[in-house]
C-alpha cells in the first residue's frame, strides 16, 4: 500500500490500462472485464482488477495533469512490479486530417514543462513510447479492423483549449516534430517508464480539434471511446 493507493500487491496486475477518468475506468470495468474488483479508491482514483478474455489486467485512473500520472505511474512501476501501462485517454487534434474520435498512437512526446528535471536532474524535453508496445498496439488494430494514425505528440500543462494564443506554443516546438495531437499525462508516464526501465505506451481518442467546431460532450467521452478501448484490451492479449 502507499499514502495513494490501497491496494495490495497481488490486486494488481502486470499490466495496467490507464485512463484519467476513474469513470471510465468503471465503465471498462463494467462493460469489458470479468470477475472485476475493486482494489483501490483512495481519493476516488478507481482502480479495477479482472480478466479479459481470461487475460488478467488492471484497470486504474491517472487523473489529469503529469503530477498526477507521474505519481500513480511510479507507485505501479515501482512498488506494485507492473511491466506495462497502456495509457488510453482523449486529446485535441492539431492536424486537419483528424477526425473526431480518430485514434491516435503516440511514437514520441514532447513538453515544455520539467517534469524530467525535477525527476531525474536531467534536461528531456522529448521521449519516445515503447516500441514493443507500440508494435503490439499496431499488429492489433490491423487484425480488428481499426484504423489508428501514429505520430509524434505533445504533453502540456495548461489545457490547450484555454492557452490565451495556442499558436504562440505550437511555434515553441521543435522544427521538425510536427505533433499530430496533444495531452496532458504521456510525457510523465513514459519518463517514469524511462528511468525505471519499463514499458508504456499512449493511444488517445480525437475529441476536440483546432479545425473541428463540434467538440465531444463528457458524456461522449466516457463512452463513445469503444474502439480505443477494445484496442488497448485486446493488445493485452499478445503481452
Amino acid at each position: 500500500m502507499t499514502p495513494h493507493n490501497e491496494a495490495k500487491l497481488e490486486d494488481i496486475a502486470e499490466i495496467v490500462i490507464m485512463p484519467g477518468d476513474p469513470l471510465r475506468a468503471k465503465y471498462i470495468s463494467d462493460n469489458f472485464l470479468e470477475e472485476s474488483k475493486l482494489v483501490n479508491s483512495v481519493r476516488g482514483m478507481y482502480a479495477y482488477t479482472g480478466k479479459y478474455k481470461g487475460k488478467i489486467i488492471t484497470v486504474m485512473a491517472s487523473g489529469m495533469g503529469m503530477p498526477s500520472m507521474g505519481i500513480y505511474s511510479y507507485e505501479l512501476f515501482k512498488i506494485y512490479n507492473v511491466k506495462s501501462i497502456i495509457r488510453i485517454g482523449s486529446c485535441g487534434s492539431y492536424s486537419p486530417e483528424l477526425k473526431l474520435f480518430d485514434i491516435v498512437l503516440s511514437e514520441n512526446c514532447f513538453t515544455e514543462g520539467n517534469f524530467a528535471l525535477t525527476m531525474n536532474n536531467e534536461i528531456c524535453h522529448i521521449v519516445p513510447s515503447d516500441t514493443e508496445l507500440n508494435s503490439i498496439i499496431e499488429e492489433t488494430a490491423k487484425e480488428n479492423k481499426i484504423q489508428i494514425v501514429k505520430g509524434n505528440t505533445v504533453c502540456t500543462e495548461c489545457f490547450d483549449v484555454y492557452m490565451t494564443d495556442v499558436n504562440k506554443f505550437l511555434e515553441r516546438i521543435p522544427q521538425g516534430f510536427s505533433p499530430l495531437s496533444a495531452e496532458m499525462e504521456a510525457f510523465a508516464l513514459f519518463y517514469t517508464a524511462k528511468v525505471l526501465n519499463k514499458k508504456a505506451c499512449c493511444i488517445m481518442s480525437v475529441v476536440d480539434s483546432k479545425y473541428i467546431k463540434e467538440i465531444a460532450t463528457p458524456e461522449e467521452r466516457q463512452t463513445g471511446l469503444n474502439n480505443m478501448i477494445k484496442l488497448a484490451l485486446e493488445s493485452t492479449l499478445k503481452m
